[in-house]
């Protein structure tokens, strides 16, 4: 089973499904893949048709059952020094090589080189199969499929989403808020300075009151977390032409990464007020066409779930591991948990790798995700007293 992760891995490497292309061939292969056997798949597309989310389900009718989850898409690999080709499996001192590997083609290979094993077992509950797009630029795919599962009577009861974490079972992880802040002013001859709203200007006001929110945001600590606190951050900055021209705008976009408890519109609804109530007046008075406006780029929930439930301490059993921890990255976990769906976070692979030149996976872990779904497929098919 080791060698069909290792070809199935190999043929979705083949695919550049970077977030910015589409990811509709590599969904198209999984389809075929799954018709093959018989399950008819369900697409979501995105509005342009340019992409879609992939479910499907085997087993027996009714709601519950487990649903592995996953998405398809890649970061990009400009700008960055690949010894080996970045779309093409290179086997190298027990690792593969391509970009993706780890995150998370490396799971979606194990989950779809398993599926025999699934197909052929006495079932006693259904396995859910949801393959999202877009999850990288802010879990902006997944969602027509949340809305659909949350709304179906065949709702699954558990999810494991098989990001990297090394094969250790993780219950948490913080929420995010992207947003964009525009800033229009009054352009005029730099000589004339004061005649003119420079954009910047007031954008360097934003942020430096921004950077005031989140310092008092940041005071609510929780040491399941690392940082064990909220964090705000301004990260791309646009504005100005020429040296000699007052900036009539200006673009800055920050993200809150913020506790599942707290809340970060706290910050946002803060920074509004201030920007309308104090900032804005003086803007148009001198150019009455000034404005300031914001704009939600992403948003998904944290996750925060009881690393002592039973479904907790049978991933611990399907996995090999009770060493239960939270990560630093976010998932679709929150909106699946959202949705009433109960959901953990276990795959093979280290974020340490993701994202970076030459990512890889170690084949330890491939054969250790491998073994995983194995023990999920047995107690799927014979579960304990008690489980349904």
């Amino acid at each position: 089973m080791s060698d069909s992760a290792a070809s199935m891995l190999a043929q979705l490497l083949a695919f550049d499904t970077t977030s910015r292309e589409s990811n509709l061939a590599l969904i198209e292969m999984i389809s075929h893949f799954l018709t093959d056997r018989g399950i008819t798949p369900h697409l979501f597309y995105e509005k342009n048709g340019a992409k879609a989310n992939l479910y499907a389900r085997i087993g027996p009718g009714g709601a519950g059952g487990v649903m592995l989850s996953g998405h398809t898409d890649t970061v990009p690999v400009d700008g960055q020094s690949w010894t080996v080709p970045p779309f093409q499996l290179t086997e190298q001192e027990g690792r593969y090589y391509g970009r993706g590997s780890a995150d998370m083609k490396g799971f979606l290979a194990c989950v779809l080189a398993s599926l025999d094993t699934f197909l052929n077992a006495p079932l006693r509950m259904p396995l859910h199969l949801a393959f999202s797009y877009d999850e990288e630029v802010g879990c902006l795919g997944v969602r027509s499929m949340v809305d659909y599962l949350q709304a179906s009577p065949e709702k699954p009861a558990l999810c494991i989403i098989g990001e990297p974490t090394e094969m250790s079972p993780v219950y948490g992880h913080k929420g995010k808020l992207a947003v964009r802040c525009l800033i229009e002013g009054h352009a005029c001859h730099s000589a004339y300075a004061p005649e003119g709203v420079n954009g910047i200007r007031y954008a360097t006001k934003l942020m430096t009151r921004l950077e005031e929110l989140g310092n008092a945001f940041a005071t609510e600590r929780d040491l399941r977390f690392y940082p064990a606190f909220s964090t705000v951050q301004v990260g791309t900055i646009k504005g100005g032409s020429a040296l000699n021209i007052v900036p009539q705008y200006c673009s800055f976009d920050f993200e809150i990464r913020y506790l599942p408890q707290s809340n970060p519109y706290e910050v946002t609804r803060a920074l509004t007020e201030y920007a309308h109530h104090q900032l804005l007046p003086e803007m148009q008075q001198i150019a009455q066409q000034s404005n300031i406006q914001f704009q939600t780029l992403s948003h998904y929930p944290g996750l925060l779930s009881d690393p002592q439930s039973d479904f907790s301490q049978w991933l611990a059993q399907w996995c090999g591991s009770e060493n239960f921890t939270t990560v630093a990255f976010g998932t679709e976990g929150g909106l699946f948990n959202e949705a009433g769906i109960a959901t953990l976070i276990c795959g093979p692979g280290s974020m340490d790798q993701g994202h970076k030149a030459d990512e890889y996976i170690e084949i330890e872990q491939i054969n250790r995700c491998m073994k995983m779904l194995e023990n999920l497929c047995h107690w799927m098919s014979f579960p304990q007293e008690g489980v349904s």
